[in-house]
């Protein structure tokens, strides 16, 4: 195996090193229905977190929305104007707004009521912001970003009154820390290589699950492209996936293109699940994944 700091090359890679057997007697047509904080969608995929895509798509950030919207899949988003979320919202997409930990705490409460406001179903923040390169505190777009201690976190949970997800966990540690502070989710992933040799969000998976218990959903996110991986995450005990990057060259065609990936991908999860004798998103059994040695 070729060693390299790129951190999405080494998720690419642990993908890729997984295989299933298959499990055909007794197996029957799945269904790919998720559950998720009272609300009931069509597929575990959802969109990624995704800021600023005006470079990618004219009036992109709404299309990505919309192209959830229509495949009735959770949709999550990152940075943005108050009005470009509430544009957002009003496509009917089930939407989660994920805010950055800006150093000002008063605007990450701000933000959270705005989100309440706008019709968001859950809320939450991007940890993996807090630093940049340098060793020093991150600044995004002229805002000043800070690492958040636990405690904050519970404020922010107490303050959103609706489900509150920490998104950027890849460590047991954090991991006990947001359910120390009451989060009502996680979503394990190293923000496309932000550290180079990052562990893939994936191998870490079942050692968060020893220490959330299935007390509260954990996400995966980072280099998701296919029904495949998306079984693999599932089949490893996530409740849900993220798809960012692989959506994002469809938009330029819309979102009916782009509806039309997450439905194609989720028919390629039911058909990995059927011939691997899975019959809901309730019945994945992780000894299905074998994995290749190199």
């Amino acid at each position: 195996m070729e060693y390299t700091s790129n951190s999405d090359k080494i998720t690419r890679d642990y993908f890729d090193s997984l295989l299933l057997e298959a499990r055909y007697i007794d197996s029957d047509l799945p269904s790919t229905k998720l559950e998720l904080y009272d609300r009931t969608f069509d597929t575990p995929i959802m969109t990624a977190a995704l800021s600023h895509l005006a470079n990618t798509a004219e009036n992109g950030m709404v299309k990505y929305a919309q192209a959830a919207a229509n495949a009735n899949a959770v949709h999550w988003v990152g940075m943005g104007e108050d009005k470009e979320l509430e544009e957002i919202t009003a496509t009917g997409a089930a939407t989660i707004k994920i805010i950055k930990p800006h150093a000002d705490n008063k605007e990450v409460f701000r933000k959270i009521e705005h989100a309440k406001k706008a019709g968001c179903f859950a809320v939450g923040m991007d940890i993996d912001h807090a630093f940049n390169g340098s060793g020093g505190y991150d600044n995004v777009l002229g805002l000043d970003m800070k690492p958040k201690s636990t405690e904050e976190l519970h404020d922010f949970v107490q303050a959103a009154g609706i489900p509150f997800i920490v998104k950027g966990v890849l460590s047991t540690k954090d991991a006990e820390k947001c359910l120390k502070a009451g989060c009502k989710g996680i979503q394990l992933s190293h923000h496309h290589g932000i550290m180079q040799y990052a562990v893939p969000p994936l191998m870490m998976l079942s050692e968060i699950l020893q220490v959330t218990r299935g007390e509260i959903p954990v996400f995966i996110d980072c280099g998701i492209e296919s029904g495949m991986d998306v079984y693999k995450c599932l089949a490893l005990g996530a409740t849900a996936v993220s798809v960012g990057r692989h959506l994002m060259p469809l938009l330029k065609k819309g979102a009916d293109a782009t509806a039309e990936r997450i439905k194609e991908m989720t028919g390629e999860l039911a058909a990995t699940m059927a011939r691997t004798g899975v019959r809901n998103l309730n019945s994945f059994d992780p000894t299905v994944i074998h994995q290749r040695k190199f």
